[in-house]
């Protein structure tokens, strides 16, 4: 049988769920895992990286740069910002695949919205990037990393993560759209999903930049998403500080938050929307 057919009898259920709103949905988001993580190998050896950082690397570049434990606390939470737009990019991979050996064709046959094949591949994204995160922080605990989170810290840091993570998938989907190779995709990710993580404060505040550079770090959405994080799990608001130079931690945090919701829904609308329009090319 090949994968063509396998990928088909997965999507068969859908003209029997078309009366609900979240059918469809349900069943292309279970494709989708089923295509991403057909062997607990596939679930596993994503989370090695989180676990690398949190054992591995917060420690050694505590040791190295002779700092209090704060600063592991400070480096484990800076791996968020790499391990969301990683997992969200190498999700488009996907997509690519699915485009050009998969059923792509033939799900935009069915009688569902575009929209819904790019939301069903955003759910699953979302799922394993919130798994990996969730072990990342459940290491760092156990490794003596301390968090200390205010009573609506943890409202402040989901918010953040979930919603940079949309956007970053928001905007794995327009890449995979516009790209006509995976070697292309692939080539284009470092730019998009590394090198902004070295200048939106991951491992040194943004203050500690060239003038130039912090000026532009503060309009990089990542470090609102990463200044939010730490404000949840450490109450850190010197990185909200960093960027808008008030007093009110609550107000700057709010504001950081409004520019990352702005951010996801303008890459998930420019992902659905180029998808829509690039899907049978």
């Amino acid at each position: 049988m090949s994968a063509t057919t396998q990928e088909l009898e997965l999507v068969a259920p859908l003209p029997a769920v078309a009366r609900s709103p979240f059918g469809p949905l349900a069943t292309l988001a279970r494709r989708r895992f089923q295509l991403s993580a057909r062997t607990p190998r596939e679930l596993v050896v994503p989370l090695l990286t989180p676990i690398l950082f949190a054992l591995v690397i917060a420690p050694a570049l505590k040791q190295a740069l002779h700092t209090s434990s704060a600063y592991e606390a400070f480096v484990a939470t800076g791996t968020i910002g790499l391990l969301i737009p990683l997992n969200t990019m190498f999700a488009g991979i996907g997509v690519l695949v699915d485009r050009e050996n998969g059923a792509q064709r033939e799900l935009l046959s069915a009688p569902i919205h575009r929209s819904l094949l790019v939301l069903a591949n955003m759910a699953v994204a979302f799922a394993i990037t919130a798994l990996q995160i969730a072990v990342l922080l459940g290491v760092a605990r156990a490794r003596g990393i301390h968090f200390h989170i205010p009573g609506a810290g943890a409202v402040w840091f989901l918010f953040a993560g979930s919603l940079f993570t949309i956007a970053m998938y928001g905007a794995a989907e327009t890449l995979a759209a516009r790209v006509p190779r995976t070697e292309e995709y692939i080539g284009r990710v470092p730019a998009i999903a590394i090198v902004p993580w070295f200048l939106a404060g991951s491992l040194f505040p943004i203050d500690a930049l060239p003038g130039f550079l912090t000026w532009f770090a503060r309009v990089l959405p990542l470090t609102h998403a990463l200044a939010l994080v730490r404000y949840g799990l450490l109450d850190d608001s010197s990185g909200l500080h960093n960027i808008w130079k008030m007093h009110s931690s609550t107000e700057m945090a709010a504001l950081s938050l409004v520019v990352v919701t702005l951010f996801a829904g303008a890459l998930v609308a420019a992902g659905i929307r180029t998808f829509s329009r690039t899907a049978v090319r």
